[in-house]
């Protein structure tokens, strides 16, 4: 079986699970049922709720018909034909008349003793599916045709590879990202928390959330400021005129948050992105080419009214702090400032941990070329620079013909977490639209007005959403410069308090976070309550370490354990490690 065709073999075993479900629920109208990564689903219509239990059962008849199967006969019917094989399904007459609508041919295909309307993709042989590469994974409700304004159908998710072993490897990957689920380990942790009194989407940082937060703050500007940018700061509000010369007005204002003033009754948005404003602070300034580039950097929070049912813990929200940035630059500066971009990127991800198997995607234009903005010398330009830089970084990249913003060329990294799964993260994009609409420009060598480029670029995309992945990432178990908690002090009797206190103190010079696990319980019992708080260090106080002027140090997933150190070693131990941001 080819990796090629896995998209295939997936659409097949999609017509295998409705085959399969009609045969213990005869009454059911099956919808759609395509590939997606990873597998298929079918949406159903069920006369009776379908239970988890039911798909071991509809798993074993895919089974059981496998084997019946051979190619997928094609047949070429008439509108009419197709309405009255569907009569009773409305699902599917609603898709024939749109068929119908656009004078395009309707399409059945059968194999075995189900037909189904359908477009095709399927494989050759039905016998060339092994019948251990797939397996039904999970239920869930679904609008017909994604609209809230439909019915809610159930989806049959289903798993498909090409073999036992990649199945078996998803699975297992499955089962540890479920016990890495950021929305369980961040409230557990007291990282995060989601109020319904403040509204799903919104999510509250916990003290130790924040202290997580503001590192990574922290660490992006440490990586820029040496660098040329300028921090600055927007509002959160903006008036509707804004949106309109930025263009946003005309496509965007569905998915912003509008307010109206209790006092001066105007009217204003949220901000859904920081662009527009920063482009205002560009404006104020007379530059020359001498100034430029000009480089802004802005960790700021944005709202988009994304929908309730696709909100999802820390990776998708409606408040999400980007950390932003925008160059104003010169078609020749394109390049330098790409590769310092690049730079920064791989430096924030080699700490991260997550360089190993990543890939950039690099957007460009199409053959349609009335359909983006801009002369085509600056896009040929843009695209070199950007493809240069590509190559100068050995980046691993793949060009994405066609899928270029219509304002510009960009690069999307995606980058894989500890457990094998992808995330696009960091982007950097060329924009020739905006500098446009807003009339910007700065005096050239000749004296004449020059329009600048604008790179938009983030490296963690959006603090939320990446401190989601880094939860997972890192199963809650931080390096220690990233930890809101570096070490617990744990004495081992009230005698041993004093000299706890004053290693904590001591810690807490050097800007170390402590926390002292104290209490009446067991010493036993304080260890695994500081272990379940994933905490790098433990330091364990009794009286042998009054005495050496040391502490007991064990490290998070070392085998060695309880090793003694003078107090001293121990700071500088840890000073360098958080210094060095090391994993």
């Amino acid at each position: 079986m080819q990796q090629e065709n896995i998209e295939h073999i997936r659409h097949s075993l999609a017509h295998l699970l409705a085959a399969a479900v009609l045969k213990h629920f005869p009454d059911t109208n099956p919808t759609l049922g395509p590939a997606i990564e990873n597998g298929f689903y079918y949406d159903f219509e069920f006369q009776n709720p379908l239970k988890e239990s039911d798909l071991e059962k509809i798993e074993n008849t895919m089974r059981e018909l496998l084997p019946t199967w051979n190619t997928f006969a094609c047949e070429e019917v008439s509108y009419e034909k197709a309405k009255k094989v569907f009569a009773g399904n409305k699902y599917k007459l609603e898709l024939i008349e749109e068929i119908e609508a656009k004078g395009e041919a309707i399409t059945f295909y059968t194999s075995g003793e189900f037909t189904d309307l359908c477009r095709g993709g399927h494989v050759e042989d039905m016998k060339n599916i092994p019948s251990d590469c797939f397996k039904l994974d999970s239920l869930a409700g679904a609008y017909w045709r994604g609209s809230e304004k439909n019915k809610m159908l159930t989806r049959i998710y289903g798993l498909a590879f090409s073999t036992k072993k990649e199945l078996g490897e998803y699975v297992t990957m499955q089962a540890e990202a479920e016990k890495r689920d950021h929305r369980k380990i961040g409230p557990a942790l007291k990282l995060f928390t989601i109020s319904q009194l403040v509204g799903s989407g919104l999510p509250l940082f916990q003290p130790k959330g924040t202290i997580l937060r503001k590192e990574l703050e922290n660490y992006l500007w440490d990586l820029h400021k040496d660098k040329g940018y300028d921090r600055v700061w927007t509002p959160h509000l903006a008036k509707e005129d804004l949106y309109k010369v930025s263009g946003h007005a005309g496509h965007y204002l569905d998915d912003m948050f509008s307010v109206h003033g209790g006092t001066s009754k105007e009217d204003f948005y949220v901000k859904p992105m920081n662009c527009p404003h920063h482009m205002q602070i560009f404006a104020d300034n007379q530059f020359s080419y001498r100034d430029m580039p000009v480089r802004y950097f802005e960790p700021a929070t944005v709202y988009r009214d994304e929908k309730t049912g696709q909100l999802s813990g820390l990776t998708r929200v409606r408040a999400l702090t980007q950390d932003d940035g925008h160059l104003f630059c010169r078609v020749s500066q394109i390049e330098n400032e790409i590769a310092t971009i690049v730079g920064i990127i791989k430096d924030f991800y080699t700490t991260m941990g997550m360089m190993e198997g990543y890939w950039v995607r690099l957007s460009v234009r199409g053959d349609d070329k009335e359909n983006y903005l801009g002369e085509d010398s600056v896009w040929e330009t843009a695209e070199s620079a950007l493809k240069n830089v590509c190559d100068s970084e050995k980046l691993n990249y793949r060009v994405g013909k066609g899928e270029a913003a219509f304002y510009g060329p960009k690069l999307d990294f995606m980058f894989k977490d500890a457990i094998g799964r992808e995330w696009q993260l960091a982007t950097v994009q060329c924009d020739f639209n905006l500098p446009k609409r807003f009339e910007l420009s700065f005096i050239n060598e000749k004296g004449e007005k020059e329009q600048p480029v604008v790179i938009h670029r983030a490296i963690s995309g959006s603090l939320e959403r990446f401190i989601g992945v880094a939860i997972e990432h890192f199963g809650g178990a931080f390096p220690t410069w990233l930890s809101p908690v570096q070490v617990a002090i744990i004495p081992v009797s009230e005698k041993h308090l004093d000299y706890a206190h004053t290693v904590k103190h001591l810690l807490s010079g050097f800007s170390i976070r402590t926390e002292s696990f104290n209490g009446n319980d067991s010493l036993g019992k304080r260890i695994r309550e500081a272990k379940m708080n994933k905490i790098p260090y433990i330091l364990v106080i009794g009286d042998k370490e009054i005495a050496d002027n040391s502490v007991t140090v064990e490290k998070r997933g070392s085998e060695e354990k309880g090793i003694s150190l003078p107090i001293n070693d121990f700071v500088t131990k840890i000073t360098n490690e958080i210094k060095n941001r090391s994993l």
